[in-house]
């Protein structure tokens, strides 16, 4: 991804966003149907995709950090990643609770 651990947290922010609207938009006319076979398919090739696209945005670039040998910078990176991610889910939990959106 990028080597700005802030854009990777709202790249991460952005595509939470991105599935939440498809799925809300897609299942919409599908509510007074019952789950079929496919339903639970479906949730784990969500899960699937969405454990790998996560594990890109927030591995990929200490990964390549810590294969160069900067062992330190790839730690400083994840974990300035988790707690940027951190901070944004706080401010929409601290929002919904609020009654902002």
């Amino acid at each position: 991804m990028t080597k700005k651990p802030l854009i990777n947290a709202l790249c991460a922010s952005a595509y939470i966003i991105l599935v939440v609207t498809v799925m809300t938009l897609v299942t919409q006319p599908l509510r007074d149907k019952p789950d079929t076979f496919f339903a639970p398919i479906m949730m784990l090739f969500m899960l699937t995709l969405s454990v790998a696209v996560m594990a890109f945005l927030f591995f990929y670039q200490p990964l390549q950090l810590f294969i160069e040998g900067k062992k330190k910078q790839a730690v400083d990176f994840f974990a300035k990643t988790v707690g940027i991610f951190a901070i944004i889910t706080a401010v929409i939990l601290a929002l919904l609770f609020l009654g902002k959106i």
